[in-house]
């Protein structure tokens, strides 16, 4: 897939930081306002993907793999459940909400759910963009 104009690309590089800017707002503000980490997940793909399909997928060198999802994925899960299962160690229940509270309103104010939106956040992000690149590179081939 080649890029696009001159004109697209710069928009984008105008537009991408700041999609990408408020995406990461959205993860973590999620306990505080409407969003959270799926929400903000998947503008911060649209972000890269908005990237990708200005610049073209030739400057990534896509090659097809079978190996599965990507890294930041499995870390992202994982985290997530460990931090679950840290509930469980430190209050005896699974997913229990055992840091701080804080001050309600205030950014830190929620304990370990601002933890899970960031992870969930990066585990949507990166599984969005998997199956963007996974049908980008379906379409690469097909049409070789």
């Amino acid at each position: 897939m080649k890029g696009m104009t001159i004109i697209v690309k710069k928009t984008t590089q105008l537009i991408a930081g700041l999609v990408f800017l408020y995406g990461i707002y959205i993860i973590l503000h999620g306990h505080l306002t409407p969003g959270g980490g799926f929400a903000g997940g998947v503008i911060v793909a649209g972000s890269f993907i908005l990237l990708i399909l200005a610049y073209g997928s030739d400057i990534l060198h896509l090659v097809r793999e079978e190996t599965g999802t990507t890294l930041y994925e499995n870390l992202a899960v994982l985290i997530a459940l460990l931090l679950a299962l840290s509930g469980l160690l430190a209050a005896g229940v699974f997913f229990v909400n055992w840091m701080p509270k804080g001050v309600p309103g205030e950014l830190a104010s929620a304990g370990t759910l601002p933890l899970y939106n960031i992870f969930i956040g990066i585990e949507v992000a990166a599984s969005i963009l998997s199956i963007f690149l996974a049908l980008v590179i379906f379409k690469e081939e097909i049409s070789k």
